[in-house]
C-alpha cells in the first residue's frame, strides 16, 4: 500500500505543474495531507522517526484546512521535491530493506 501511496502522490504532484482548475489542486490538498499522514504513521511503526518526521510536516504543509500560501512558483519547486523524494524512497527502500 505504502509504493501505491508514493507513486500515486508523485503523479499528483508532478500534474501540478500544469495549468489545471484550482478544484484539483484542493483534491491534491486534501489527498496530500491523507498520503503523508499514512505514509508518517507508516514509517513511526517501523521506527524510522526522521522520515516520520518529514511526512508529517509535509501533511501540515499540504493540508487544505489552514492554508499555507507560498505563490504558485514556490509550490512548484515544492511538488516537484516532494514527487523527486517520493520517488526515490522507493528505491532506497527497496535497495535497503531487501
Amino acid at each position: 500500500m505504502e509504493k501505491e501511496i508514493k507513486i500515486g502522490l508523485a503523479i499528483l504532484l508532478f500534474l501540478c505543474l500544469m495549468n489545471m482548475p484550482y478544484g484539483y489542486y484542493q483534491f491534491v490538498r486534501f489527498a496530500g495531507m491523507i498520503g503523508f499522514a499514512i505514509l508518517a504513521f507508516n514509517e513511526n511503526e517501523t521506527g524510522s522517526k526522521n522520515w516520520a518526521i518529514f511526512w508529517i510536516a509535509s501533511a501540515i504543509l499540504i493540508n487544505p484546512i489552514f492554508k499555507i500560501s507560498l505563490g504558485r512558483e514556490l509550490w512548484n519547486i515544492v511538488d516537484v521535491i516532494w514527487g523527486v523524494v517520493l520517488l526515490a524512497t522507493l528505491f532506497l527502500n527497496k535497495n535497503t530493506h531487501k
